[in-house]
């Protein structure tokens, strides 16, 4: 019988904490799948800072030192500057990314450090209680707005990935979806190409993902998932944002 299913090898056999339906689970298993592919698990350090994906030392059977809440670019910063043969990334949530760790970001971007960031955006704190993150669309409702986001009170949603991508030192920006097999799938190639930038030098990568969070949401897991593609996507459209290998 054809095998066409295999655990990747820098993945622990530990099952994950994480909600059913969370896209944490993919998003580990695309990173793991790259680093695999890559060749890379004996030199790669992941940095995992606070939110959902603390534990994510616990799955990744690779280097891992976890980062202060929103620190994740600052530390990767400084084990790349002291160990630049190594190939760094942070693994980082909306609230981290977007809201306490957004000078550290956006300097480390418009710096170029050679290092990749995934950004994973569910539009709420999930691990606190689901409350409105710098993420959350208008009319979105959290716990923290129980009566829907409104721009006149709370602002609007911050398009990080956006404003990163305007920088000069980043070399690959891109934002994906996991609501369907297909944009599963164009998310692990961004984030291979994330990782190849590094690994060439050519400066800071960066790969948003849209990811459900059912729990925070209220929704069952296949409604979490339809709500990607049809509230998520248009309020953060998916695609390349910068690509500096399409250069001529």
């Amino acid at each position: 019988m054809k095998k066409v299913f295999t655990k990747p090898k820098c993945l622990k056999d530990i099952p994950f904490h994480y909600c059913p339906g969370c896209g944490h689970s993919i998003i580990h298993r695309l990173v793991a799948e790259v680093i695999d592919e890559l060749k890379i698990s004996d030199c790669v350090i992941g940095i995992p800072p606070a939110g959902c994906a603390v534990l994510a030392y616990n799955y990744f059977d690779i280097d891992m030192c976890e980062a202060p809440h929103g620190r994740g670019c600052a530390v990767a910063t400084g084990f790349k500057r002291a160990q630049p043969d190594k190939i760094i990334f942070t693994y980082q949530g909306d609230g981290d990314m977007a809201a306490i760790g957004t000078a550290e970001t956006l300097h480390a971007a418009n710096r170029g450090e050679r290092i990749t960031a995934v950004f994973v955006n569910n539009a709420v704190y999930g691990m606190t209680g689901g409350q409105m993150a710098p993420t959350t669309m208008i009319e979105q409702k959290t716990t923290t707005s129980p009566f829907g986001r409104r721009s006149e009170v709370e602002g609007y949603p911050l398009l990080i990935t956006d404003l990163i991508a305007t920088l000069k030192g980043p070399a690959y920006v891109a934002r994906h979806s996991l609501a369907t097999p297909a944009k599963i799938l164009a998310t692990k190639k961004s984030i291979k190409k994330a990782f190849e930038v590094q690994i060439k030098g050519l400066g800071f990568s960066l790969v948003e993902v849209l990811s459900p969070c059912p729990t925070n949401w209220k929704l069952s897991a296949v409604d979490a998932y339809k709500f990607l593609e049809s509230k998520m996507e248009k309020e953060f459209p998916i695609g390349v944002l910068k690509d500096v290998t399409k250069r001529k």
